[in-house]
């Protein structure tokens, strides 16, 4: 049955997600909640089980979530793309990652529409939602998609983006009510998106182009490594002025117009903005541009966790004693507070680091038990979360989780290196 906007009011449709990470499985969820029938997809097979079972396998999405919906009837899981032809429409939610020379690696995105393409049926809108740089859409996956398909644009194949814009554990903004961009490759695609989200989104704001929407995600998250760079090179120049940078952000932020507060930090992770701006950067090249801002911005960020590591040494110099043959443990494997996700996460390279000046180094972390396999850091997989104890010469309090209190982490008697200011001053606590 031809999909039309009549046939999505009345939600008699069913939407498939492919990839149940963190951005598709909330997407799911609010689908499914909004009354749509709802098919997710993911080459991780233990995913899907996990929701046919009414599990969850993220902190900030409960499984009684989950299993509303599955014993409703409304969402259902698997492994098989086949059942992409029972879809109507299928939002793409799978990783963008970059690559050791900070290139591109749009083989999730390529290898999922080329998955997809056989099953389509006729009159099927296909949304990419992976952040990406501006003419991914139109550019690759619209060529997959028609040549696994046979179908052309407008003429039984729609095609859109609209970027994720989800924020793990933030309980102040969840899928509903973040607005989201929608931009199609022609007219009735972007008409067809626009309606389809709206109904599991409270506002949907309809742009002129895919290309639209791909850079409005792309300049989100570059605004943010830019503001964050600048406030980790003036950490590091306040630093040797002994002037507390937290302090100094803070009194600005008393101004209240023209200014927003931005907190230093060892390092960017997430899967956005440490890889986001050089998406921008990589394609600028194409038209001659070189995006010098956005990529000195880059460098001071990924610069962090040598300083942060700098002031380890510091501060057990202070002490007697060397890094190499130190015992050090990291608070925090997460790459933010109060989520279970370390995708490009400081710490591992802080851990990188620190090992490779001879220390021995450990975790904790209340949300990760054990390090899964990482994309740049596999040998790390399976290191298990170890207790704070006088046994370690210093902590390194990487993420802000709520429980490391000032009493949790004080409570070893040993130094801290605090790279959040989390912690009161104190004789133990130093500054990073």
């Amino acid at each position: 049955m031809p999909l039309t906007r009549e046939r999505i009011d009345a939600r008699t449709l069913t939407v498939g997600v492919v990839g149940l990470g963190y951005v598709g499985l909330p997407l799911c969820l609010a689908f499914a909640e909004s009354g749509v029938a709802v098919h997710g997809f993911d080459v991780d097979a233990e995913k899907a089980d996990a929701i046919a079972a009414g599990a969850s396998y993220l902190k900030h999405i409960s499984a009684e979530r989950i299993a509303a919906q599955v014993t409703a009837g409304r969402l259902r899981a698997s492994s098989d793309f086949a059942a992409v032809a029972s879809c109507d429409a299928v939002l793409i939610c799978v990783p963008t990652p970059i690559d050791e020379h900070l290139q591109p690696d749009l083989s999730y995105v390529c290898d999922t529409a080329a998955a997809i393409a056989p099953h389509l049926g006729r009159d099927t809108l296909v949304v990419l939602e992976s952040t990406t740089w501006p003419g991914t859409t139109q550019e690759v996956v619209l060529p997959e998609l028609v040549r696994g398909s046979g179908l052309d644009l407008g003429e039984g194949l729609f095609v859109a983006f609209s970027p994720e814009r989800e924020d793990p554990g933030n309980p102040q903004f969840v899928t509903r009510t973040i607005p989201k961009l929608v931009g199609g490759l022609d007219a009735i695609s972007g008409e067809l998106a626009v309606a389809l989200y709206e109904l599991a989104v409270d506002r949907v704001v309809h742009v002129s182009s895919a290309a639209v929407a791909e850079s409005a995600k792309l300049f989100e998250n570059i605004f943010r490594s830019v503001n964050i760079a600048l406030v980790n090179e003036l950490k590091v120049v306040l630093d040797r002025m002994d002037i507390d940078v937290w302090e100094v952000i803070a009194a600005s932020a008393t101004k209240p117009f023209g200014f927003m507060p931005f907190w230093p930090g060892p390092g960017l992770g997430g899967h956005c903005i440490p890889v986001d701006p050089f998406y921008l950067s990589w394609k600028a090249k194409e038209f001659g541009a070189d995006c010098r801002f956005i990529e000195l911005a880059g460098q001071i960020n990924r610069a962090m966790p040598r300083w942060v590591v700098g002031r380890v040494a510091e501060c057990l110099n202070q002490r007697g004693k060397a890094v190499k043959g130190s015992r050090i443990l990291i608070l925090g494997m997460a790459y933010k507070p109060g989520v279970d996700d370390m995708r490009e996460s400081p710490s591992l390279e802080l851990m990188r680091l620190l090992e490779g000046r001879g220390a021995a180094v450990d975790y904790h972390d209340p949300y990760i038990p054990e390090i899964p396999s990482t994309r740049h850091f596999p040998h790390y997989a399976g290191r298990r979360s170890q207790e704070p104890s006088p046994a370690y010469d210093c902590l390194l309090l990487a993420t802000a989780h709520a429980p490391y209190t000032a009493e949790f982490v004080l409570a070893p008697g040993v130094p801290v290196v605090d790279t959040r200011n989390a912690l009161p001053d104190h004789p133990l606590v130093v500054r990073g």
